[in-house]
């Protein structure tokens, strides 16, 4: 499984800034290749902002299961499509962050 990186992560990937129990998606940045809980602890823990990946590259990893998505995949998804661990509804109003 891949480590999650963040400030205050749980073993799902949940951070400080998003800790509901549907907050389990971690996003790639482009420029580090790894994984954080959200571009807000990314650009915290860094000394660049975040950088989106293409849609069609894996992108999006599942916290409570380790499932790598692509962009494409996740926006179609309400619920992970390996461990059916319900997704933040409104993460969708930050694709523009996370995939390009």
């Amino acid at each position: 499984m891949f480590d999650i990186l963040g400030i205050g992560t749980d073993q799902s990937g949940r951070c400080t800034h998003w800790h509901t129990t549907v907050d389990i998606i971690a996003n790639k940045c482009q420029q580090c290749q790894a994984y954080y809980a959200c571009y807000l602890c990314h650009d915290a823990l860094t000394t660049h902002a975040f950088e989106p990946v293409a849609m069609t590259a894996l992108g999006a990893l599942c916290g409570a299961c380790g499932l790598e998505m692509t962009g494409n995949v996740y926006r179609t998804q309400t619920t992970c499509p390996q461990c059916h661990h319900a997704f933040n509804p409104q993460c969708h109003l930050h694709q523009h962050i996370y995939f390009c």
